[in-house]
């Protein structure tokens, strides 16, 4: 599963007709024959996709299994906190971490989550076919060249882009001692991959990458970076003018089968807010999501997952309801109950 160099042009036609050919008969086929991280949208509720576990082989790394099915760097590195990213070992189960709560807002066009890391497609509905929605990891800007917010369109495509690097990249190569060119042709070398498209934000594009290992991290100078086979995919069904919603969801909720489960991932900066302001912006999620409702809250989960994000959906749902008597009643009676409770590091070490 080693990641090769970017295909040449002829195989690369042939690649985007097989694309094309398996998309085509992705809409007649059913969801189980659909190509990875394809889901058709729930009737009710907002989960798509499962988490489920793989054997490794001997050459395997975690990376590798990630992206075959379609999953980043950091996602996979979360899910399997104990296993070695370059050497699983022959035989290792590794947990896939593909189980997704849609992003609020609209469902049209691309929507990325800069915090999840992960890009969502809405096609156009098709007279007969099940709505279907397509995610994508990708990777995001670092903290200092961060990934815009906001909505635009993508305005340009290019197939086999060259690279004009902006001066402060290219000032920023040249005191690490990696002077780059004024212009970098296609081919291998091109950090661009092999598509690119331009977004309405002036400097910004979503594009291939000559360096797959870090799609699902923070590495690029704020574009949008994703799998060289992922954007050959999406490339040819994104026209110009296609809606772009770029937003910064860190935590996400949703239900299926009448359970409230949620979804958390890291801040991106320090400064966006302490861990209680992140509990209590959490707590105001739920409430809204419960209100009217007999649901009984398992409110330690909550913390757990506001404290220590993995990643993954968690449901909320608590095995026993609290006696009415002792049922918090607002936002302030569930921050002390919350308060205490013990946290994840306390019960992880024992204390109480």
């Amino acid at each position: 599963m080693k990641h090769a160099s970017p295909p040449g042009r002829t195989a690369r036609v042939a690649m985007a007709m097989v694309l094309s050919g398996l998309l085509m008969a992705s809409a007649q086929a059913s969801p189980e024959d659909w190509p990875r991280g394809h889901y058709p949208l729930p009737e009710e509720g907002n989960l798509v996709g499962e988490v489920y576990t793989v054997i490794a082989d001997q050459d395997d790394t975690l990376i590798d299994i990630g992206h075959e099915h379609g999953i980043g760097y950091e996602a996979m590195v979360r899910a399997n906190p104990d296993i070695s990213i370059w050497y699983p070992g022959e035989g290792t189960e590794v947990v896939v971490p593909g189980q997704f709560i849609l992003p609020e807002g609209p469902r049209e066009g691309v929507v990325v989550n800069v915090a999840e890391m992960r890009l969502y497609y809405y096609p156009p509905s098709q007279e007969g076919e099940p709505d279907k929605v397509e995610t994508y990891p990708i990777a995001v800007g670092r903290m200092d060249w961060k990934t815009p917010l906001g909505t635009t369109r993508i305005t340009e495509k290019v197939e086999d882009p060259a690279w004009y690097p902006p001066a402060s990249i290219r000032r920023e190569h040249a005191e690490a001692g990696d002077p780059l060119p004024g212009v970098v042709p296609p081919g291998p070398d091109n950090p661009l991959g092999n598509h690119k498209m331009r977004l309405g934000i002036p400097g910004y594009l979503i594009h291939g990458t000559n360096k797959p290992e870090g799609v699902g991290m923070r590495v690029t100078h704020g574009c949008i970076r994703m799998l060289p086979e992922d954007i050959e995919a999406l490339f040819p069904r994104l026209p110009v003018g296609t809606q772009v919603t770029l937003i910064n969801e860190t935590f996400k909720l949703g239900w299926t089968d009448g359970v409230l489960h949620v979804q958390a991932y890291p801040y991106l900066d320090e400064d966006d807010g302490t861990s209680i302001e992140r509990v209590t912006h959490a707590l105001e999620k739920v409430d809204a999501a419960i209100e009217g409702l007999d649901y009984p809250v398992d409110y330690a989960r909550l913390r757990d997952v506001v404290e220590v994000p993995g990643g993954m959906p968690v449901a909320l749902q608590a095995s026993e309801a609290p006696e009415p008597d002792v049922m918090p009643e607002t936002l302030y009676d569930r921050l002390e109950l919350i308060a205490a409770e013990p946290t994840f590091y306390d019960r992880l070490h024992g204390e109480s």
